[in-house]
């Protein structure tokens, strides 16, 4: 058997859904797994990208990036928004994140995400903060 670091093989996606989707099967669980990408456009020109993926009762924000000239604009906002509108109602219970410290725990507890803790780090700005937000499953 060889192990090998690899960059693109859509074999490896069909691998992980197929046995990511059995393992929870036979646990008697519902996967309810979907990817996700949202994207801000601005006259044709991306200012933001939200990506994650929801699975079983969970929405797990995976990367929210705005763009230097649109931080602090409302974007990363209307991102999560997005996220959050898209998911409600459909089985998901909840929205999970994290960020270190120089990213943005203050704009998540701004959106009214609850930090459950934080993993402290001997750099502050590498400690990292685990947020979870409860949405309507109705």
């Amino acid at each position: 058997m060889e192990i090998k670091r690899v960059t693109e093989d859509e074999r490896i996606g069909e691998f992980i859904n197929a046995e990511f989707s059995d393992y929870a099967t036979g646990c008697d669980v519902s996967l309810n797994y979907e990817e996700f990408c949202f994207a801000a456009e601005d006259d044709g020109k991306i200012a933001g990208v939200i990506t994650g993926r929801a699975y079983y009762n969970e929405v797990h924000i995976g990367d929210l990036i705005v763009g230097r000239e649109y931080r602090r604009t409302g974007v990363g906002s209307k991102l999560v928004a997005a996220v959050e509108e898209a998911y409600i109602g459909k089985g998901y219970e909840k929205i999970a994140l994290t960020t270190f410290g120089f990213q943005a725990p203050e704009f998540y507890k701004k959106l009214g995400y609850e930090l459950e803790f934080v993993r402290d780090d001997k750099d502050p700005k590498l400690s990292k903060y685990f947020y979870l937000k409860k949405i309507s499953n109705v």
